[in-house]
């Protein structure tokens, strides 16, 4: 996409404009909603606006720590209205794609996930078998003895049914985590990806995020993951199934031009919006391969459609 985007803060006539063309509007929320622990100021009341307007929002995100239950306490916490079934993340995605749409032999239908509670809460709700995780045998040192142990497949380390390896953001990534994800893989376990990621913002700076948990797993198997985050359209289509909108009366609204840009593009909605408050810069926006259709300083200058 070449075009110029369209600068739509400050302009009430183009907002409304904007706002016309869609029924649906989906949201990114690091970074466009909040930044951590802060959530933007106008969040609560630019949603608010939107639904007024009989618009349907959609909470589409790639953090696969939390689970849909998870966003909704910490949706409520920061004050921003929305429900379980409005939430779409990418452990969800990625759970859904496993018990639903992946076809696994019968002995090898166990999950070694890298990532946090919100991965195992969704692998759970889809009654999909797993180690790993949070699970406190898996968060010590490597021994010596390790290599020996793998290398050979010893039942004591290398579980037999393991068919795949589902990667999101790790808290306590280590050596062992690491050359267990590198063995099932090689064993022929499939590899995905909650998310690619690189980066996550939060607290006004920037952190290491899942993709940087699967760049090690790249670098060694010379292999992507299949990824169930933004921008793969595998997401796409499971959220579109679910909601049931039309692509053409649907915008994105995200921070990142490589991921929730793209998927919009990519997943041929009508429209897309970026903001700044997050992780693209301005130059990115205007000058970047992957440009959105419109921007805006921050969330909340949607407001500016009332006046």
């Amino acid at each position: 996409m070449t075009s110029s985007p369209q600068y739509l803060t400050g302009d009430a006539a183009a907002l409304n404009s904007f706002i016309d063309k869609f029924d649906t509007f989906l949201f990114d929320c690091d970074g466009v909603l909040w930044s951590g622990d802060h959530v933007f100021p106008g969040t609560a009341d630019t949603l608010e606006f939107l639904r007024s307007r009989g618009k349907q929002v959609v909470f589409v995100t790639n953090n696969s720590t939390k689970s849909r239950a998870d966003y909704k306490k910490k949706l409520d916490a920061l004050g921003v209205p929305s429900n379980v079934e409005e939430i779409f993340s990418s452990s969800y995605s990625a759970s859904i794609y496993i018990s639903r749409i992946l076809e696994l032999p019968p002995n090898k239908r166990k999950v070694f996930a890298i990532g946090e509670t919100g991965m195992e809460q969704e692998l759970r709700n889809e009654n999909i078998p797993f180690i790993g995780g949070t699970d406190p045998a898996f968060r010590r040192d490597f021994r010596p003895e390790d290599y020996k142990l793998i290398a050979d497949g010893d039942p004591s380390i290398i579980d037999p049914e393991i068919g795949v390896v589902l990667v999101g953001l790790d808290f306590h990534y280590n050596y062992l985590k690491i050359c267990l994800a590198f063995h099932y893989i090689r064993r022929g376990a499939v590899f995905l990806a909650t998310n690619i990621d690189s980066t996550l913002p939060n607290q006004g700076s920037l952190f290491p995020g899942a993709g940087s948990m699967s760049a090690a797993l790249i670098m060694m198997l010379g292999q992507e993951p299949t990824a169930l985050g933004k921008p793969s359209q595998a997401m796409m289509d499971a959220v579109e199934g679910k909601f049931h909108f039309d692509r053409s009366r649907a915008c994105m609204v995200g921070d990142r031009t490589n991921t929730d840009i793209r998927f919009g593009i990519e997943g041929k909605l009508g429209g897309t919006l970026a903001v700044l408050s997050g992780v693209s810069t301005k130059d990115d926006i205007l000058h970047g391969d992957v440009r959105p259709a419109a921007y805006l300083d921050t969330l909340s200058d949607l407001l500016g459609a009332k006046q």
